[in-house]
């Protein structure tokens, strides 16, 4: 059974509550399956993100742990990745459609990061954990499941169940428990007339 761990987000003004408390674990329960409804679900919600002109440039890898793609897409990991995503249920590529016809597509990966954080949100609503992942072997990815000069691997996100956290190991126990922060808003804002 899992520990549950809910720390809501403080926030300055208010925010949905599947937004103030979602956040990215890297405790994953290893023996859970995916919940295929909830997967279902938060590809579908990738699906439906907001495009320019309608492109929908994403692409998903899909890869259930114990499939030999999960554990391409495992290899593919660098540093302290390596040592909690395989326990995830599922490791979701996502990658975008750099060009089309010759011709660059110049908003693919912001429209490919709103899939993602569509499906995240989703995920989370629908009750699975997620960790979104940029250090990985982008080449090993393209090479592993052959994607062309026109895609491009732009992150990998961890989804299944939320492990125990008081059954990890402390240094990533430590990091889990930590307080959640955020800049103040105003250091974002370049211009606020």
């Amino acid at each position: 059974m899992s520990t549950t761990l809910v720390q809501p987000a403080t926030t300055d003004a208010p925010i949905l509550d599947v937004l103030a408390e979602r956040w990215s674990t890297r405790i994953f329960d290893a023996t859970a399956p995916i919940d295929e409804a909830a997967l279902a679900s938060a590809l579908e919600a990738a699906r439906w993100a907001p495009s320019a002109n309608n492109s929908q440039p994403w692409r998903f890898i899909v890869a259930r742990r114990g499939s030999a793609a999960h554990a391409s897409i495992v290899d593919s990991l660098v540093g302290f990745n390596q040592s909690w995503a395989a326990d995830a249920a599922a490791l979701v590529v996502f990658a975008t459609v750099t060009s089309l016809e010759g011709k660059p597509l110049a908003w693919a990966a912001y429209d490919t990061g709103q899939a993602a954080a569509h499906f995240t949100v989703q995920a989370h609503a629908s009750g699975l954990h997620t960790h979104q992942m940029g250090g990985f072997d982008r080449a090993a990815i393209a090479e592993e499941f052959g994607f062309g000069d026109e895609l491009a691997a732009v992150t990998v996100m961890a989804v299944g169940a939320l492990g125990d956290i008081a059954a990890a190991p402390e240094a990533l126990r430590t990091r889990e428990l930590a307080p959640r922060t955020r800049r103040p808003i105003g250091d974002s804002l370049l211009a606020n007339a």
